[in-house]
């Protein structure tokens, strides 16, 4: 599975109607719901904003809605095109605003479902990968060497510099034990290494 690293968006004109599709990361329906209220707060002009979601490191959890669209020709064609796309923690709202041209069942879910494919093929992702957090505190005369170590085990971090330099790192679990290892064996084991 592949998860969202930037949201997308893009949208589609179908007979005047105007359809924005949003794509992003959610990490769970707390996520989906706050996103969807926002989104509507950004959009208080829309007739709809229909949204579905898969969640879960299967990708077996769904959420979806067809916002007052007919049943099934919204939500479900959002949610059909996610589920194929192999990418989970992902939400993608579309903010449909009215063009005064009926579309019909069979033309609503094939705009919601192209919307939502062009908005796919926009997502940046990356492999969903177990990472691990782990806060570092050493000595400013190994920081450049332990940041270099962090990038190489394909890690991330933020740094804060004080009378020693702590840094929370972001890095891949299969990837974690190795990297504390390394980084004891540079500090003589001076490094205080706390797993988060």
């Amino acid at each position: 599975m592949r998860i969202p690293i930037a949201p997308y968006s893009t949208e589609l004109e179908v007979k005047r109607s105007r359809f924005i599709a949003i794509a992003e990361f959610a990490a769970d329906s707390e996520t989906v719901k706050a996103r969807i209220a926002a989104t509507r707060a950004a959009h208080p002009q829309a007739n709809h904003v229909v949204h579905a979601a898969v969640l879960g490191e299967q990708g077996t959890q769904f959420s979806l809605s067809d916002d007052h669209e007919p049943k099934n020709t919204a939500g479900r064609p959002v949610l059909e095109v996610l589920k194929g796309s192999g990418i989970t923690n992902v939400l993608v709202m579309v903010v449909r605003y009215f063009g005064g041209t009926l579309l019909g069942t069979g033309g609503l879910v094939k705009a919601y479902g192209d919307a939502t494919k062009i908005a796919i093929d926009g997502l940046k992702t990356e492999e969903l990968i177990e990472k691990i957090d782990i806060r570092i505190t050493m000595g400013y005369d190994i920081y450049e060497q332990v940041k270099k170590l962090i990038i190489e085990a394909e890690g991330t971090s933020t740094e804060d510099f004080a009378t020693e330099v702590t840094v929370c790192a972001t890095v891949p679990k299969s990837a974690s034990s190795q990297l504390v290892s390394r980084i004891t064996d540079l500090s003589s084991a001076r490094a205080r290494i706390e797993m988060l």
